[in-house]
């Protein structure tokens, strides 16, 4: 199994942290929106290593597809056929008060988003007419001179992110993969997404997981690492969209005491609402050969890759190293 992690610098030094994660033997490189640009980071590892890219995920619903067509096309050039568009939809409150953009239901809204993109990118490489019309986006245009020409490594996948059964169905209808969400437990992933995704349209269609891991090798290095995985861990069971996943371990009322706390900036509460048997089921914790072992327990006969969020701590890069080189 393949190791992607998040390219987690400003843009001025992603060039060199890309380098140093490659180095460690890393397979891809992703990013999310988070303080600055999902596209900058790996327009700027693009020129600098030889390796995988992807948005993991860009959100989509604020862009236009034209926009996200156009980014990545050129990405996919700028890295040698080795991008891959992940999008996403984000929650209401983020997209109309964050984004200052329009929220409609977002299943259908992606699933006319994915299409779009396609559209273009087919357009763009085949040269046939571009003649999308949807019900919140239509590209109907597409002059000449707006035309970048065949992409000589063929048109970027569109991948999309989901954790409730309508998006994951969506995913396997449009898309051509689906990007796990990393709030999930094994059983959430076997019980709800893997049944909710069916088989996909696509016969090159590849699921994405994605896994929250708190590694260490010193119970020093542990407990640093749990802290800050356990305050993204609360971050997340604060969003109603995502209370099915505790649902499915008897974990449901936690949600609603998590969202009141964070609606008052009580982090540390939140944190402690957290148990050690939540982390361990909601994350992957060990030391990188443990964190190897259990990852592919969950998602070795579905993946060939997998990608691994370090939140609130810096994994090191040795470390790093030996969970690539163990999942291998």
């Amino acid at each position: 199994m393949l190791l992607d992690v998040q390219l987690d610098a400003r843009p001025d030094r992603a060039a060199d942290r890309a380098r140093e994660l490659v180095e460690a033997g890393v397979a891809g490189l992703f990013t999310f929106e988070g303080p600055h640009d999902v596209f900058l980071p790996l327009a700027a590892a693009a020129g600098v290593v030889e390796t995988d890219l992807m948005t993991n995920v860009a959100i989509a619903m604020p862009r236009s597809p034209m926009h996200l067509a156009h980014t990545a096309w050129d990405l996919q050039l700028m890295s040698g056929g080795r991008f891959r568009l992940g999008l996403g939809s984000q929650i209401k409150p983020h997209v109309e008060n964050r984004y200052g953009a329009t929220w409609s239901p977002p299943a259908a809204r992606m699933r006319e988003i994915v299409l779009a993109v396609k559209a273009i990118l087919t357009s763009w490489q085949d040269g046939t007419r571009l003649d999308f019309r949807g019900e919140h986006t239509r590209h109907t245009l597409m002059p000449p001179t707006f035309v970048p020409g065949p992409n000589p490594f063929g048109p970027p996948p569109v991948l999309l992110g989901a954790l409730g059964p309508l998006m994951t169905r969506t995913a396997g209808e449009v898309a051509d993969g689906l990007l796990v969400m990393p709030f999930h437990s094994h059983r959430h992933f076997r019980e709800r997404t893997l049944p909710a995704l069916g088989t996909p349209a696509s016969p090159t269609f590849r699921v994405f997981p994605q896994a929250i891991v708190a590694m260490g090798r010193t119970p020093e290095e542990q407990h640093a690492a749990a802290l800050g995985v356990r305050g993204l861990l609360a971050f997340y069971g604060s969003t109603p969209a995502y209370r099915p996943v505790l649902d499915v371990e008897g974990w449901g009322e936690v949600q609603p005491e998590l969202n009141r706390l964070s609606k008052v900036g009580d982090i540390a509460s939140m944190m402690d609402l957290v148990t050690d048997d939540m982390l361990h089921t909601l994350a992957v914790v060990g030391t990188p050969e443990e964190c190897a072992a259990e990852l592919l327990r969950r998602f070795g006969d579905v993946a060939d890759r997998v990608c691994a969020y370090f939140p609130g701590y810096d994994a090191p890069l040795d470390q790093v190293a030996a969970l690539a080189r163990a999942l291998a």
